[in-house]
């Protein structure tokens, strides 16, 4: 998704601009008659301007997603209507909606067509895995496995967390794989969703509910790796009461209503963005903690940021493969992710302790920040990507 953004920003600010668009996968194919996709995201509103601008939104909003006003989160020692329960709402900005839920592959489909099929200056190669970098004094060579090559004054490795790009290139990468996995399914609720989504923290960490346009919820539960084991041999039946008991039936009964699957939970940053004609973006970059859905935001930030580098670079008659280009997008950037990322690393390990002394100071935070109207603020243009207007 943020490799094709960035194309697609690129192509709109600069048509003349020669590109060249490598996956490993297939091209993207959305069917809007099969059922709602597992893999989905939350895409912000910052986001949603982002892909408005790549020309990908519109397809997107006339297809199907899922839209939510209102966030709860609450500790499992708590509840969801208590006073220690945090509460967004998109009308204490002034906002429609405080994002959307929406599949990870209509994405991709909505930005395929808006780059639009192979034309001049635009080249596609799918089920084409990346196989040796070499760079050169003012080009890159990325070596194919069919045997073919292509050459560039830049490479952006925007190949996800396990990035060959990065390998290839060399630059390391630090991660952490967390004790947990996360299960993944459609449920529908015995009570109406009302467009909120909410996540309630466990000890062994969150669990979500994502509204999706139909009325159902995407659940995204977070927890140790021998439980989520156990969750996927159970029938649909007993994982439903499952769900129903860890939201502490905040919508009632919970049904499972489509497919399930489960991921592995880790973060990972690398230390360096910026190598000889190779930049990284998205989660080639840095890849984050699910529980605030703000992996693929990050992503789409990185794009915006590093399409006005790269124009402003070629607009000024720089190379924009040459590094200090590449470190100005990397400075505008390294900070935010950072910081996103230790964040939710430490919310969960906080999250994560049971002791009833520490359980009390969470609470307790928890309605001090319900308190602080600036405060509260702040964090939710941070979480809509609408924090540079604050």
């Amino acid at each position: 998704m943020v490799g094709l953004a960035l194309a697609a920003l690129l192509r709109r600010e600069d048509d003349s601009l020669r590109l060249a668009v490598i996956d490993a996968g297939a091209p993207p194919s959305f069917d809007e008659s099969a059922d709602v996709g597992l893999r989905v995201s939350a895409v912000s509103p910052g986001s949603a301007e982002l892909l408005a601008r790549c020309g990908a939104w519109e397809a997107v909003e006339r297809t199907r997603m899922g839209t939510y006003g209102a966030m709860c989160v609450w500790d499992a020692r708590g509840s969801a209507d208590g006073g220690e329960a945090v509460r967004f709402g998109a009308d204490e900005l002034g906002l429609p909606e405080l994002g959307h839920i929406v599949e990870n592959e209509l994405i991709r489909d909505a930005l395929y067509g808006a780059l639009g099929r192979e034309e001049a200056g635009l080249r596609w190669h799918f089920g084409a895995r990346v196989e040796g970098f070499e760079a050169g004094e003012r080009a890159a060579r990325l070596v194919l496995a069919d045997g073919g090559s292509v050459d560039a004054a830049l490479v952006v490795g925007a190949d996800g967390a396990r990035s060959a790009v990065r390998g290839l290139a060399g630059l390391p990468v630090r991660s952490r794989r967390y004790p947990q996995d996360a299960v993944v399914t459609h449920v529908r609720p015995e009570r109406d969703h009302r467009r909120t989504a909410w996540q309630r923290f466990l000890p062994s960490g969150p669990v979500a509910l994502l509204p999706l346009g139909d009325g159902r919820c995407s659940v995204v539960w977070s927890t140790d790796t021998a439980a989520c084991e156990k969750l996927m041999a159970l029938d649909d039946e007993q994982l439903g009461e499952r769900l129903t008991e860890v939201t502490d039936g905040v919508l009632g009964t919970l049904a499972v209503a489509g497919p399930r699957g489960s991921f592995p939970l880790a973060a990972s940053y690398a230390p360096d963005y910026v190598g000889h004609r190779l930049v990284l973006a998205g989660d080639a970059a840095h890849a984050v903690h699910p529980l605030a859905g703000q992996g693929v935001n990050l992503g789409f930030s990185d794009a915006g940021e590093l399409a006005s580098c790269i124009t402003a670079a070629r607009r000024g008659g720089e190379d924009a493969g040459d590094r200090p280009v590449l470190r100005r997008y990397e400075r505008a950037r390294k900070g935010e992710n950072m910081r996103t990322l230790m964040f939710l690393d430490a919310l969960q390990r906080f999250f994560g302790v049971e002791s009833p002394a520490v359980a009390r100071i969470r609470m307790d935070g928890m309605r001090l920040f319900n308190r602080i109207g600036p405060l509260k603020r702040m964090a939710v243009r941070h979480a809509t990507g609408l924090a540079e207007t604050a």
